[in-house]
């Protein structure tokens, strides 16, 4: 396509560890402040986005992205089913805790792994 700004790519590169970790900041302090999973695999896919727009080269394997998905998905289902079912009695407020991270991560990453797919396969695919 058309030519980057040097420093444009340049800048993004010591911007991209800021995103991550608040992506991650957002994902796991969910449970205590607004935010959580979607919020932050959102944050989390824009990374992507923006190397898209830097680099111009699909350095991203959609096949891999969309098992990892799968996989997460068929994972929040099972610990879901594994809390109701298994674990029915009070739990305390530590296990309540570690339940909403362990929920709120998986959400983050499938988040992520989701809309990095859309956007990939709109820019790609969609826009012959």
């Amino acid at each position: 396509m058309g030519k980057h700004s040097e420093l444009f790519a340049q800048t993004m590169g010591l911007v991209y560890p800021i995103i991550i970790l608040y992506g991650f900041y957002i994902i796991y302090n969910g449970h205590l402040t607004p935010g959580g999973g979607f919020q932050g695999g959102a944050i989390l896919a824009g990374v992507f986005t923006i190397q898209y727009l830097t680099t111009d080269t699909k350095n991203v394997s959609l096949d891999i992205l969309n098992r990892i998905e799968k996989t997460i998905y068929l994972l929040l289902l099972l610990t879901g089913i594994l809390i109701v079912f298994y674990m029915n009695q009070e739990l305390t407020l530590i296990q309540k805790s570690y339940y909403l991270l362990l929920m709120n991560t998986l959400i983050g990453v499938k988040v992520s792994c989701g809309l990095t797919v859309i956007f990939y396969r709109f820019v790609l695919f969609e826009s012959r």
